[in-house]
C-alpha cells in the first residue's frame, strides 16, 4: 500500500530538518583516510553511531577458509583487510513489515598525488552544490544516508515496523569479501538498499570482475650486452597487446547480453600497476603488471579466468625466450560474477514512487560495467538487490566530489522508501 501522503510530507520535512546534520557526519566519515586495510579507525567511528542510536551489534572479522569454500568468494592475500565488518540491527516492538538490509562501504581506493587535488583528499569541503573528498561519493555520503533515515523518522517519533539490518563493510573495492562475509554469517532480508552514487538511477545490471597479476622473468645482463640479455619490461609489452586482443573479443559479444548491447565498451581492461627492473643500467630480469577486467552477468568468473591465462600464454608463445619461461598469471582480488536485477518486483515498485515523490521524475535505470555489492544479494539471497544513489564525479579520480542537492533527493527517496517498504510504528519508549 503507498505511503499515507500526510505522512510522506512529514517525513520529507524531517530529512530536509537533518540535512545539514547528516552533511557533517558525512564529512567526520570522510576524514578518515580509510583505504585497503586502513579502516579500523572508520569503523570504530560506525560502531559508535550505530550504539548511539541504541541498535543491537556486531564487529566480526573475515573467514579466510569460509570465503574460500562459497563460489562468490574472491582470494584471501596478504594485502586482504584485516579491519571488521560492522552490523547495527534495528529490531521493531512489533514484525509487521517487510525486513531490509542497508549497506554500504567504508574502504575507498587511494588518494594518489596530493599535488593534483585542489585541496588536501581527507580534508573534505563543500563548494557551491559539490562536497568533495576522497571517498565521499564513492560511498561515504550513502552511509551517512543510512543513519539520516532513522534520524529523521526518529524526529517524526517513528521506527522501521521491521527489522532492519545497517551493514558497514570492508573489501568492496578490491575483492568483494564484505557483503560475502555478511551472508556468510547469516544476515538476511526481504530486500537490500545499496546507497552506491548511481546518478539518482537504479542499477538494471552490472558486470563481474577479475583482478589478476602477470609476472615476467627476463635474462639480465649488462646494458652494454643487452643483446644478448632479455628485457622483462620489453616482454610484457607482448603480454599486454595480447590481453588488449582479449578485451575486444570480449566487447565484440556484447550483442549476446542482454542489457549490453547498446553500451558502448561493457569489457573494460586496466593495466592498473607495472614494477619492474632493478637498476638502470642492467637489463630488467623482472616485470610484474596488475590488471582488472570485466566479465558479462552470466559467465562465470572461472571462464575470464581461464581466458587471461591462455591469452598470457599465447603471447609466451610468440616470444623465442619467453617460450622455455612462461609468464606466470595469479589472482590476487576480485574473481566475482556479474548480475542482473530482472524488473518487476515490489521493492522496485516502492523505490520508484518514492524516487518520483522525492524528485518529482521517474525513476530510471542504468547499466554499469563496474562491480557492485549487491551482486551478493542477488545472486546468492534471491531477493531485490537495489542500488541507489546521488550524482557524482570523479569517482576513484581528483576531486572525486558528489552533488549536496542530489544527496537530498535520494536521502528523501531512501526516507519514504524505508518507511513504505517496513512500515512504521511509534519509536519505543
Amino acid at each position: 500500500m503507498p505511503l499515507d501522503p500526510a505522512l510522506a510530507d512529514r517525513l520529507l520535512a524531517a530529512v530536509d530538518a537533518g540535512f545539514d546534520r547528516q552533511m557533517a557526519l558525512t564529512a567526520d566519515l570522510v576524514r578518515f583516510a580509510s583505504t585497503r586495510g586502513r579502516e579500523h579507525a572508520c569503523q570504530d567511528f560506525v560502531l559508535s553511531q550505530m550504539k548511539a542510536r541504541g541498535w543491537a551489534t556486531e564487529r566480526f572479522a573475515m573467514e579466510p577458509a569460509a570465503l574460500a569454500r562459497h563460489p562468490g568468494g574472491s582470494p584471501v592475500t596478504a594485502d586482504h583487510s584485516d579491519a571488521p565488518i560492522v552490523v547495527g540491527i534495528h529490531r521493531p516492538r512489533a514484525e509487521t513489515g517487510r525486513t531490509l538490509i542497508l549497506q554500504s562501504h567504508v574502504d575507498v581506493v587511494p588518494a594518489g598525488p596530493r599535488e593534483l587535488w585542489s585541496r588536501d583528499p581527507f580534508a573534505p569541503h563543500m563548494e557551491g552544490d559539490w562536497f568533495y573528498g576522497r571517498g565521499g561519493a564513492d560511498m561515504k555520503a550513502g552511509h551517512a544516508a543510512m543513519f539520516a533515515v532513522f534520524d529523521a523518522l526518529a524526529s517524526l517519533g517513528l521506527q522501521p515496523a521491521a527489522t532492519v539490518t545497517v551493514q558497514s563493510v570492508v573489501e568492496e573495492e578490491s575483492t568483494g569479501n564484505g557483503a560475502l562475509q555478511c551472508h556468510l554469517r547469516g544476515y538476511k532480508a526481504d530486500a537490500v538498499l545499496i546507497p552506491e552514487p548511481e546518478d539518482e538511477k537504479i542499477i538494471r545490471a552490472n558486470t563481474g570482475v577479475v583482478w589478476f597479476r602477470v609476472e615476467v622473468a627476463g635474462l639480465p645482463v649488462h646494458v652494454s650486452h643487452a643483446g644478448s640479455g632479455q628485457n622483462a619490461i620489453e616482454a610484457t609489452q607482448g603480454v599486454i597487446r595480447a590481453l588488449r586482443e582479449l578485451e575486444a573479443r570480449w566487447n565484440a559479444k556484447k550483442g549476446e547480453f542482454r542489457h549490453f548491447e547498446d553500451v558502448d565498451h561493457p569489457i573494460n581492461l586496466n593495466i592498473g600497476m607495472i614494477e619492474g627492473g632493478d637498476w638502470a643500467s642492467s637489463v630488467p630480469a623482472w616485470c610484474a603488471i596488475d590488471c582488472r577486467i570485466a566479465i558479462y552477468p552470466g559467465e562465470r568468473a572461472e571462464t575470464m579466468m581461464r581466458a587471461v591465462e591462455e591469452a598470457v600464454l599465447g603471447a609466451a608463445r610468440a616470444d623465442r625466450f619467453l617460450a622455455n619461461s612462461p609468464p606466470r598469471v595469479t589472482f590476487t582480488g576480485f574473481t566475482t560474477e556479474g548480475y542482473t536485477l530482472e524488473p518487476g518486483s515490489e521493492a522496485e515498485a516502492v523505490l520508484a514512487r518514492a524516487h518520483e515523490r522525492a524528485t518529482g521524475a521517474k525513476l530510471q535505470d542504468l547499466v554499469t560495467p563496474g562491480y557492485l555489492d549487491t551482486r551478493v544479494y542477488a545472486l546468492y539471497d534471491k531477493i531485490p538487490a537495489l542500488c541507489y544513489g546521488p550524482i557524482s564525479e570523479n569517482i576513484h579520480g581528483f576531486d572525486e566530489r558528489f552533488s549536496i542537492a542530489s544527496m537530498r533527493r535520494v536521502t528523501r527517496a531512501m526516507a519514504l522508501f524505508v518507511a513504505e517498504w517496513c512500515g512504521t510504528e511509534p519509536v519505543q519508549p
